[in-house]
């Protein structure tokens, strides 16, 4: 892409701040507002804060990583960005989204970028009904938690609980258990993603559940319905060289 007009924002942490000022004064440095790309600077998490603050503009999003993990972001250097810039490939990503009905009648929508999980609140195992496309699937699922991961969260968090990691042009949502003690052999489905899932929980007093999407969190959930956003998308962009799909595919041969 030509990007003639940069914006830079940065993580708190000291080696994201040092980043954005060298980058600053050496590229042609403008507001969010006037930019024709941000470069986000630190890890994973800023870059969900980014593409987050900045879903109204639909604007392109370029991560280098001066955080821990950097999934999401690209190598750091401090030269020939401009270059990087016009040759990186453009990923358009799908939030999903969520509609949270809380025991007291409350509503919540919310998107998220990699997974939407419901995680139980108290020592007392959740137990849930999982619907897809109104139908009941399992009638009961007693579990810490279970979570709806897109193919670009599923080396995230639904890794880490055991879940499948998904191609990105898989056109698949991971829905992943956690902790499940019943059914105990349950590891999960892979699931078209134009299907709606809806999560009941059952004994919402007793087993008090939360649901959260990225920076979103509702607790004492009675219900959640999860879909991918027909409406919102985020762009970001990568070097040609480790683009997202390989970063994912590396993910399945890594000891």
């Amino acid at each position: 892409m030509t990007a003639s007009k940069i914006a830079f924002v940065a993580a708190t942490s000291d080696t994201a701040q040092k980043a954005y000022k060298k980058l600053a004064a050496k590229y042609n440095h403008v507001s969010p507002e006037e930019a024709d790309v941000i470069v986000a600077l630190g890890g994973d998490g800023h870059m969900l804060e980014t593409l987050h603050a900045f879903l109204e503009r639909d604007i392109p999003i370029y991560g280098m990583n001066r955080g821990t993990v950097g999934f999401l972001m690209n190598e750091y250097r401090e030269t020939s960005l401009v270059k990087r810039l016009a040759a990186a490939e453009t990923v358009k990503l799908r939030p999903l989204e969520m509609t949270v009905q809380d025991i007291d009648g409350n509503s919540t929508s919310s998107v998220a970028i990699n997974e939407i999980s419901l995680l139980r609140q108290t020592r007392q195992a959740a137990k849930l009904r999982i619907k897809i496309d109104r139908k009941v699937r399992m009638a009961e699922l007693i579990c810490d938690g279970v979570l709806v991961a897109t193919p670009a969260g599923s080396t995230a968090y639904n890794l880490s609980a055991h879940g499948p990691i998904v191609p990105l042009d898989a056109n698949l949502l991971a829905l992943t258990p956690i902790s499940a003690f019943r059914p105990r052999r349950w590891r999960g489905a892979l699931l078209p993603k134009t299907v709606s899932i809806t999560i009941d929980v059952l004994e919402p007093r007793k087993r008090p559940v939360s649901a959260v999407g990225d920076y979103t969190e509702v607790r004492n959930v009675k219900r959640v319905t999860v879909g991918v956003s027909q409406n919102e998308s985020f762009l970001l962009l990568f070097d040609p060289e480790h683009n997202l799909e390989d970063r994912i595919l590396n993910e399945q041969f890594t000891p």
